[in-house]
């Protein structure tokens, strides 16, 4: 066993799954040197966590993975909706919901789609994104120990690659830990969790079934909620021909463990539940997994910060837990950015945990209320709650009434009953189809990525606000970039006809709204005040804790 010398990266992440492989890329795009390590061979094998919702979609569309990961799941692009039944050959089955996007309206606050992409077709793509942009991904290397040094200024780690028996130290100026809902990191902080704890637990089944598709029939579902009180489960399909998945309620309170789940048991829970007893089934996986709803108490220690499942845990109707998890390493990513490229304070990535543990609290009681209101095979869950049928409020309505913002109203419910577009600070910024210089149509979301943006108008308002712009972003040394919205001859970027952008962003044609990196308000003006440079000065030294 060798060991080798010390060698420095900015970031060190702990983890090489969906929320860790997401760090990379983005990270990688704004060009930020980092390692992921993961201690498996390879990236996931077994179906699971495959509704990417409207938001997470469009952070890889701006990230330029979207079109990769819409190829990796073309075979289930046509599926959509949740069925519940007593078996699949029950004549009163219901759709608990049919369409994602009935009449397709999201295209109007969207450039982006939900994408049905199972964790095994999506972690390849972004593997092999993040490579090609300059990842450093090492499989088989597994953390073994961590220290923050004395004076905070960074993170020594010591790792072990699995196959060589090689340990090699690392120092980084900071830490991601992406490894999961046991999270050695976490537990090695001593960070406590909050929440109602375990709400079930379910085994999953990988098989094939030949013959499975003529009961299935053309009803081309996203899953299948099968309520036969003696073989409950819920079916998903994995190519809509031979290969799926069936989760199957397990009950370790009750004595059951996992060797109870042989193969024959598996086989004939799934014929029960599905009403097909003599279906030909070969099983070919098995993988236990744990519902529950917990949010760590804390986010980060020093320059060590959580992500994903290590923060929190969720009910997974709605696949809430992974579209939050990878929205986290997207506003972490910046932060990390800004604050090793200068352009912002240290203090920016206290506002990682103001911003995002309210939402991951507030996501996962949503996500419990729609396993309760779905009847979630497996979930014993408590009456009440009502129904929760806006999705659009949880996946593009949440909110960060504290944090990298100004002028964020904190009345308002970090995740709205209804969501509405409305341009306020801490919210996510509208969407609208422009038209560049070059003639390019584009969604106003693909502005947000690298730097901080000031929306302006054209005309003389919009001339005061880009000259404020420079110089304030030239005396902060900030790259702050500007736009001009409208449709005369001094604006870059044309509306598409009809659309008011000073209007849906809550301003007059005289203001000006900055947003953020990743997409969210960070401040806007109603109209051109006396001095806009002394207000960007002010704004932007507090939205990126300049001190």
């Amino acid at each position: 066993m060798t060991t080798q010398a010390d060698d420095r990266v900015p970031v060190l992440i702990v983890g090489g799954s969906l929320v860790g492989l997401s760090a990379s890329l983005f990270l990688a795009r704004l060009g930020v040197p980092h390692l992921v390590v993961e201690k498996h061979p390879d990236t996931s094998i077994h179906p699971r966590g495959r509704g990417n919702n409207l938001r997470t979609m469009e952070l890889y569309r701006t990230a330029g993975a979207e079109p990769l990961i819409r190829a990796a799941a073309a075979v289930l692009a046509d599926n959509h909706g949740i069925l519940q039944a007593a078996s699949l050959i029950d004549a009163e089955a219901e759709w608990l919901f049919r369409e994602i996007d009935p009449g397709g309206k999201l295209s109007r606050i969207s450039p982006s789609g939900w994408c049905l992409c199972s964790q095994n077709d999506l972690e390849p793509v972004l593997l092999s994104y993040a490579r090609e942009l300059g990842g450093d991904i090492r499989f088989s290397t597994e953390l073994l120990s961590f220290e923050q040094s004395d004076d905070g200024t960074g993170v020594t780690a010591q790792l072990l690659d699995r196959e060589s028996g090689e340990r090699r130290q690392i120092t980084a100026d900071y830490l991601i830990a992406a490894d999961g809902p046991r999270s050695p990191v976490r537990e090695a902080l001593g960070i406590g969790q909050t929440g109602r704890g375990e709400l079930f637990h379910n085994v999953s089944v990988t098989f094939r079934a030949k013959r499975l598709v003529d009961a299935v029939g053309d009803r081309r579902f996203i899953a299948c909620y099968l309520t036969n009180p003696d073989a409950d489960g819920v079916l998903l399909p994995v190519d809509n021909v031979e290969n799926w998945v069936f989760h199957a309620p397990w009950h370790p309170d009750r004595g059951e463990t996992l060797e109870d789940f042989t193969d024959e048991r598996c086989a004939q829970h799934i014929r029960a539940a599905v009403g097909l007893p003599d279906l030909e089934i070969e099983i070919t996986g098995k993988a236990p997994w744990h519902a529950a709803e917990r949010v760590a108490d804390r986010y980060a220690v020093g320059r060590v910060l959580l992500a994903g499942d290590s923060a929190h845990e969720m009910s997974p109707t709605g696949a809430f837990g992974s579209n939050t998890g990878i929205q986290d390493a997207h506003n972490l990513a910046w932060k990390l950015a800004a604050v090793l490229g200068g352009w912002a304070g240290p203090a920016l990535l206290d506002t990682y945990e103001q911003e995002r543990r309210p939402v991951a609290i507030a996501t996962g009681e949503r996500a419990s209320a729609r396993s309760a209101e779905h009847r979630h095979p497996g979930y014993a869950a408590p009456a009440g709650g009502g129904p929760q049928k806006n999705v659009m409020a949880v996946a593009l309505g949440y909110r960060y009434p504290d944090g990298a913002v100004v002028g964020a109203d904190p009345g308002l419910p970090v995740v709205p009953e209804v969501f509405h577009p409305t341009g306020e600070p801490g919210g996510r910024a509208p969407h609208l189809w422009v038209t560049d210089g070059s003639g390019v149509r584009r969604s106003t979301l693909d502005l947000y990525e690298r730097a901080p943006v000031l929306l302006v108008g054209d005309g003389d308002p919009g001339a005061a606000w880009r000259e404020a712009a420079r110089s304030a972003a030239g005396l902060l040394r900030v790259p702050l970039a500007v736009h001009r919205i409208g449709f005369g001859t001094d604006a870059d970027l044309i509306p598409e006809p009809g659309t008011e952008w000073a209007t849906t962003h809550g301003i007059t044609d005289s203001g000006a709204v900055l947003v953020r990196p990743d997409g969210f308000v960070a401040w806007r003006a109603p109209g051109l005040p006396p001095e806009p440079e002394a207000w960007l000065l002010d704004v932007l030294g507090a939205v990126l804790r300049r001190g």
